[in-house]
């Protein structure tokens, strides 16, 4: 009897050791999340699965063109996955034409779906405080994101993190770009 309670006691602590363990990778290291809506089209679809990393902001900056997750702050429970356009400190303005530029400098990116119709509240250019980034859809039409005053700048403390791998659909599995 006394080997059979010492065995179960065994098995339950090593269950409570996966446990918390798999809490703390979950919480500090990496989740998974999926796409809600399109607007991040064409790189990611409605309903793709995706992996977030969470460590490398903690000890490095964010980069222009990354995928981020972060919280929206009218929303429970809800987050958003935007791109990375401006960098903390950096002036971002967006023209009626659908330009983007950086400190007066046209961005010279491809990764929108298509030319941008309304500016929003970039149109006479935010500058950006050292610790906010500016981001955007890719399906810049068709997406709520800094451009609007709901979303605004987003604070890279608020940042989840670093959405970089697709895991379903399995035949889109791989790195995003």
């Amino acid at each position: 009897m006394k080997n059979v309670l010492k065995e179960l006691l065994s098995t339950l602590i090593y269950v409570g050791i996966v446990f918390l363990l798999t809490f703390l990778f979950i919480t500090f290291v990496m989740q998974r999340t999926e796409v809600s809506g399109s607007s991040m089209y064409p790189t990611l679809h409605d309903n793709d699965s995706l992996l977030i990393e969470k460590v490398s902001y903690r000890f490095s900056d964010v980069n222009r063109f990354d995928i981020v997750v972060f919280p929206y702050r009218y929303g429970n429970n809800e987050f958003f996955i935007k791109r990375v356009i401006g960098l903390p400190g950096e002036t971002v303005r967006i023209d009626y034409d659908g330009n983007i530029y950086i400190n007066d400098v046209l961005l010279e990116e491809n990764y929108g779906a298509e030319k941008i119709e309304d500016p929003g509240i970039a149109v006479d250019g935010i500058t950006l405080a050292d610790d906010e980034v500016f981001v955007m859809g890719d399906n810049r039409n068709h997406s709520m994101d800094s451009r609007d005053p709901s979303v605004g700048n987003i604070k890279k403390s608020n940042i989840l993190g670093h959405a970089f791998v697709r895991i379903y659909p399995f035949d889109s599995f791989g790195g995003i770009k």
